[in-house]
């Protein structure tokens, strides 16, 4: 069985960072970055574009995804995405995440007092995936019933090879922020939803395809990710004792591994879509116009000729400048709620659990299977 901890793009990348990938049918490939300098100079690259509505626009397309799951900020250029990112960014400031530290403190504790003291237990389901939903939900208003729901489409948003379960998600996450937003202007509250709302109801030009868009990929994009790193930086940790052992005895160490961690368990395989406006030169590729790149961030963030000894995390290494939550106008508007998360959790599971190992042989672990991110379905640890 294929070691998923390891980086598999190695041979690829040592024979070119930027390559033709072959799309069959007589259609143009797409090109993938893997080297750590073409994906940072292709995500910063403005002739890279990731507005998608334009790309396909007059292609046939059997799939069947709503609007507001196909056209979010994501798939946006300037100027559209950068008033779309404004309206969101005051909520994941670094001033906002550090009023939301002791919540998050208290749900990983709340989780945490549930886990069982003597036998193996899964690490996702018992924190990976209930904190980030929490969290994100609790921003947005979204009911404590509503949740399990919510989750579970979100899940299926990232069914590798089954779309008609992503499409059917897409819809049904979609009518129910429509619904959501309804009941919210019936009865407003403070969350982040009734903020995007008054912006849609005043004067920031939000349209209501708008206003669902942002809601919907707030809501899968805000936990999905963390939910990932969270189990990939565990387990970077169970698979090197001495780093683990290093951060039980000093967890206020845990804030500078977090980069480290990041770059070894990026939690996005590779970054969502884009595609050349003009004939692009990334590195020594010629790339034409008008066909798809796709960026590989976790095979960058293992790229040898930026971080040596990649697949090994290096605590004193400093890492600031990983790809994890990309790079340049685009990069992942939550990623100091994500880093908060990531900190609070840790620090809390190694203290509360100084013997956490892993329960299954490593060849044994469920990981998910998609292209856009990388993760894992389990993760069975002993206390």
């Amino acid at each position: 069985m294929t070691d998923e901890t390891q980086d598999p793009y190695v041979a690829m990348r040592s024979t070119c960072p930027v390559q033709a990938v072959p799309a069959g049918s007589g259609r143009r490939p797409s090109y993938l970055v893997t080297g750590y300098a073409e994906a940072r100079e292709a995500l910063g690259d403005a002739r890279l574009s990731k507005d998608t509505a334009v790309f396909f626009a007059g292609k046939q397309s059997r799939r069947r995804l709503h609007p507001a799951v196909a056209h979010t900020m994501l798939a946006s250029d300037p100027p559209q995405h950068t008033r779309l990112r404004k309206l969101v960014t005051k909520a994941f400031t670094t001033g906002a995440v550090a009023e939301l530290r002791p919540y998050i403190t208290q749900v990983t504790d709340e989780l945490l007092d549930q886990w069982p003291a003597d036998e193996p237990f899964d690490f996702m389901a018992g924190l990976a995936v209930p904190l980030p939903v929490i969290l994100i939900c609790e921003l947005l208003g979204v009911p404590q019933a509503d949740r399990p729901a919510v989750q579970r489409w979100s899940a299926d948003l990232f069914a590798a090879g089954e779309p008609d379960v992503i499409d059917a998600a897409s819809h049904a996450m979609a009518d129910y922020m429509i619904g959501l937003i309804a009941s919210k202007r019936l009865a407003p509250g403070s969350s982040l939803l009734d903020r995007l709302i008054s912006a849609r109801d005043g004067d920031d030009h939000l349209s209501e395809e708008e206003l669902v868009s942002l809601a919907v990929l707030l809501l899968t994009a805000g936990h999905e990710t963390t939910t990932n790193a969270l189990g990939n930086a565990l387990l970077a940790l169970l698979l090197h004792p001495a780093a683990l052992e290093r951060l039980r005895v000093n967890p206020d160490e845990i804030p500078a591994a977090l980069d480290e961690l990041l770059r070894v368990g990026s939690p996005v395989s590779t970054a969502t879509f884009r595609f050349t406006k003009e004939p692009v030169t990334l590195g020594d590729t010629d790339v034409p116009a008008g066909v798809p790149v796709l960026v590989a961030l976790g095979a960058a963030n293992r790229d040898p000729a930026r971080f040596p000894a990649p697949d090994q995390p290096d605590l004193d290494r400093n890492a600031a400048a990983h790809l994890a939550f990309g790079h340049g106008i685009h990069r992942c508007v939550g990623a100091p709620l994500a880093k908060a998360e990531l900190e609070i959790a840790l620090r809390a599971v190694l203290t509360r659990f100084p013997g956490i190992r892993l329960a299954v042989p490593i060849d044994r672990l469920n990981w998910k299977h998609t292209r856009l991110v990388r993760g894992l379905a389990s993760l069975p640890v002993r206390p």
